[in-house]
């Protein structure tokens, strides 16, 4: 089975988180329920005033309170869970906190504990963390999110797979063999989130667009093919297309590589990019202002991430992958995984959305 733009939790299930939750704290604030949940406002508050009809909470300004007499305990009975998940991502900066929070969160409510390491992204085999990991806890299962991109890949998958422990990949994508059934997991959709911004900066009237990447990884990758379909749909950038994969930022030569991007983004006159990710984008917008090039007057950019997009000056419009969503679906896609080992294989995909702020506009007029 698989969830093509799946939502991220149905309305039992957030009923579920926020009675667990406020059976916890004493009260849920809207901004932080929104966030845990990754849903619109309207939902949430739709939420939230059937709740209230029904008696389970009261709404205040900002939030809500248990009602009189308190959360009915079958509302906020916790399953019991022997053992742990152990969580291994390549990361424990950056992108990936939000989607540890997002497991945590999901793991408390159905009564697991979450082990977590974080390798990185130039380790060439995960074998001996994992089998460190299963042979010193009691695990009930895995999460992983192996690189894909190294000579031991499917040596990882494969031990995935004899391990017998139920086990999930997020922001992965890979099949076991010899058969090639593909692996349960849960990703987000970033070929979508590269379209979304193809067809906003279209939708400014921009016609030669370009994209900057900040590293060969599955999710740029990702983020490529959804650019070049949508750029091929939309009629962007006919004379010429501006592709860049810059080098770590901790480089000598990252300045140079930006500068020469920002040379290549004159000479074809384009007015409007992509960038991943956040770091890469504001790097982007700093030289470019430097050059006395206007953001977004000049030159419109959207940031791919959104981890911190909205603090920097100009603020980025930015694509905002469903972080915290990913954590809580890929706990729950597990834990059903443990309650039901024979259940048809799910794949999980999550949508990004864009967050329009400051740094994208309409071309100036020539």
């Amino acid at each position: 089975m698989t969830d093509q733009n799946s939502p991220a939790l149905l309305g039992a299930e957030r009923r579920a988180h926020v009675l667990t939750a406020l059976a916890r704290d004493g009260v849920v604030r809207i901004a932080q329920l929104i966030d845990e949940l990754d849903v619109t406002p309207v939902t949430l508050r739709r939420d939230l005033a059937q709740m209230e009809r029904e008696g389970l909470l009261v709404r205040v300004h900002g939030g809500a309170v248990p009602p009189e007499g308190g959360v009915a305990p079958t509302a906020t009975a916790v399953p019991a869970a022997d053992g742990a998940i152990a969580v291994l991502v390549p990361s424990l900066n950056y992108y990936w906190p939000g989607v540890i929070r997002g497991m945590e969160a999901e793991a408390r409510d159905r009564g697991f504990k979450v082990l977590l390491r974080g390798a990185s992204y130039e380790l060439q085999d995960e074998r001996p963390v994992l089998e460190r990991l299963v042979a010193s806890e009691q695990l009930s299962g895995l999460i992983v999110a192996p690189n894909t991109d190294t000579a031991h890949a499917q040596d990882v998958i494969q031990w995935l797979a004899d391990s017998g422990l139920p086990y999930v990949l997020v922001e992965r994508d890979a099949v076991a063999m010899p058969s090639a059934e593909p692996v349960e997991s849960v990703t987000t959709d970033h070929a979508l989130g590269a379209v979304l911004a193809a067809r906003h900066l279209a939708e400014l009237g921009h016609r030669r667009v370009g994209l900057v990447l900040s590293r060969n990884s599955p999710t740029s990758r990702k983020i490529a093919a959804g650019w070049h379909a949508a750029c091929t749909d939309l009629g962007l950038s006919p004379v010429r297309h501006l592709e860049r994969i810059l080098p770590d930022r901790s480089s000598a030569d990252f300045s140079a590589s930006v500068d020469a991007a920002l040379d290549s983004v004159l000479e074809a006159g384009i007015t409007g990019l992509l960038v991943h990710s956040d770091p890469e984008a504001m790097a982007v917008v700093d030289l470019a202002m430097n050059r006395g090039i206007s953001v977004p007057r000049d030159l419109s950019i959207v940031a791919y991430d959104d981890e911190v997009a909205q603090l920097f000056t100009p603020a980025l419009t930015a694509v905002s992958p469903p972080r915290a969503t990913v954590g809580h679906a890929a706990i729950e896609l597990l834990a059903g995984r443990i309650a039901h080992p024979d259940r048809a294989l799910r794949r999980v995909l999550l949508s990004p959305r864009l967050i329009v702020r400051e740094s994208t506009a309409a071309p100036r007029a020539t």
